[in-house]
């Protein structure tokens, strides 16, 4: 990979996750992600996310369960609530309202802020128009995190200064 940007920053944690793009597990969340954090064979957004992260040599609680990362963060002192605007490389926790699973379901990696409460995000075990929270493939996603958005809140990783 030529250009690399420096690990332990966002612009590093964001070109390892944008090379993912278009990874689809082999069968029913079997992929490389679960298999490296142990996790192979359970929804694997949050495997994803840790993988991505350690890759790019940045320390974030396992989330490969998505309720206790968001705790871990919330712990840390690490978190923040939605609406709040989000910066890139923040790890971003979802609850679909329409998906019967009351509680946060999903994680993806901010890219960017798009502004008007939506930001851009990269996301493992989604999909186009089918399940958001268990869809198969790494895609790039539009979501919304202001009111009556299926963001509920940020982890903030800690990023090494970038010059």
């Amino acid at each position: 990979m030529t250009d690399a940007h420096p690990d332990n920053t966002a612009a590093r944690l964001i070109q390892i996750a944008e090379a993912e793009i278009g990874y689809a597990e082999t069968f029913d969340n079997l992929t490389k992600y679960g298999e490296a954090m142990k996790a192979n064979g359970l929804p694997w957004c949050g495997s994803y996310v840790n993988w991505c992260c350690k890759k790019a040599k940045i320390k974030i609680p396992n989330t490969v369960s998505t309720v206790s990362g968001s705790s871990a963060f919330k712990k840390l002192g690490k978190w923040v609530d939605a609406p709040a605007k989000p910066e890139p490389g923040w790890i971003a926790y979802f609850d679909f309202p329409d998906d019967n699973v009351n509680r946060i379901s999903h994680v993806g990696i901010v890219v960017k802020d798009l502004g008007k409460g939506w930001c851009e995000t990269i996301e493992g075990n989604t999909s186009g128009s089918g399940s958001q929270r268990n869809g198969g493939e790494v895609m790039r996603k539009k979501r919304q995190y202001s009111k009556g958005g299926s963001i509920v809140g940020f982890g903030r990783p800690d990023f090494k200064e970038q010059a």
